[in-house]
């Protein structure tokens, strides 16, 4: 008899019975019969339902045991924020409507079907979508140790995200904002914001000895997030493209030689209140400085400047957009964004991009213009020589 190709199981006969017989290990599911025939035919059915996605043995959990199961790993290897959201999601959008189904009998119409339910009841298309990106994550792992045979998430549509215009501050309107800020203790920081586009909080998580003074290079290794339970703590960057070093430029270190100054005298008014860890922007004793508090500065300044209510982050958005504006080269403006790849820069900021077009398509022009010059110049001199 011919051996059968892994994956299709096996049919044997055991004393006076037929075994059938599919898969292996903890995925193995063993049932007896009369006849060859009636085995064949099981070992048929189920070597068909594995093809089409179907669990095995090991899978017969309902969905919501095994997403609670995988929270526990998944929280090992993503950020801590991340994994609070993680389990956000779960609980709150999709144990409460597929949590009974069992892993096994997930199909691709059960997804599809509370997609289309969370978009009627006027969760964005954004939502919608990290929910998908949760419930694929979790598939993909069921994949990996052997409970399902293919991720059924993947045969599901996923809405649209409507891209929403880009709001961020000419060089005019920067200067206006620094202006309102002239005296006050976020100056320097919305001057680094600016001139850097580094997160918010990267700017709160800078400590003095990440500045080389005599090199301008700036390290840029953690930042300061809210987490849950634990406040205000210090943590690793957004990703690993996150941590890289950037310069600055001679007004932005003179800038922060007197920044240095007012808050070493800051350091002398709070006297034994003073928490020492050598930020570069803490709070007025010295500890990291809460997010909702630069947030509240911040919206003051715009309002006093007469500019519109952007987000903090557009401060990022306009860094970027005014570097690229200058013609900085894309590929700084990336490594000084830790951006993991250019083509997100690019894409991002694609709006600068005409502008970067048009300057291009000058250049050339001039290039050739001046060489068409530069023969009929040559010409003039020949025929003079002559």
């Amino acid at each position: 008899m011919a051996k059968r190709a892994a994956g299709e199981g096996s049919v044997y006969k055991r004393a006076k019975r037929w075994v059938g017989q599919v898969g292996s290990g903890a995925n193995r599911e063993t049932k007896y019969f009369d006849t060859q025939r009636e085995a064949n035919e099981w070992r048929h059915k189920k070597v068909e339902q594995r093809q089409q996605g179907l669990m095995v043995a090991g899978s017969k959990i309902p969905l919501s045991k095994f997403l609670d199961e995988w929270l526990i790993v998944a929280r090992t290897s993503v950020r801590p924020n991340t994994g609070d959201q993680y389990t956000q999601i779960v609980h709150q959008h999709i144990n409460p409507h597929l949590g009974e189904i069992l892993l096994r009998d997930l199909t691709p119409h059960h997804i599809q079907n509370l997609y289309t339910k969370k978009l009627a009841k006027d969760i964005s298309p954004r939502t919608t979508r990290l929910i998908h990106a949760v419930i694929h994550n979790a598939l993909n792992h069921a994949l990996k140790i052997g409970l399902v045979v293919r991720n059924v998430s993947d045969a599901v549509t996923l809405p649209k995200v409507a891209r929403k215009e880009m709001k961020t501050l000419d060089d005019y309107q920067v200067r206006q904002l620094l202006q309102a800020a002239d005296g006050t203790r976020m100056q320097v920081l919305f001057w680094i914001a600016v001139t850097t586009g580094l997160r918010q909080g990267e700017l709160l998580g800078l400590k003095w000895s990440d500045l080389d003074w005599q090199t301008r290079r700036l390290q840029i290794q953690r930042q300061v997030q809210r987490r849950k339970g634990k406040g205000l703590v210090f943590c690793e960057p957004k990703s690993a493209s996150g941590r890289r070093v950037i310069s600055l430029g001679e007004k932005t270190i003179e800038i922060l030689r007197g920044h240095r100054e007012k808050q070493l005298m800051e350091q002398i008014v709070a006297g034994d209140k003073w928490k020492e860890n050598d930020l570069i922007f803490p709070s007025p004793i010295g500890t990291p400085q809460d997010c909702a508090n630069v947030l509240k500065a911040y919206k003051k300044c715009l309002e006093k400047a007469g500019l519109p209510n952007l987000r903090f982050h557009d401060l990022r958005h306009t860094a970027a957009t005014l570097m690229l504006q200058q013609e900085i080269n894309p590929k700084v403006v990336q490594e000084r964004l830790g951006h993991s790849d250019i083509s997100l820069t690019l894409n991002t900021y694609s709006h600068v991009l005409p502008s970067m077009q048009e300057k291009a398509a000058e250049k050339m022009d001039e290039l050739f213009t001046l060489t068409e010059v530069s023969n009929e110049l040559r010409k003039i001199k020949q025929t003079k020589n002559q």
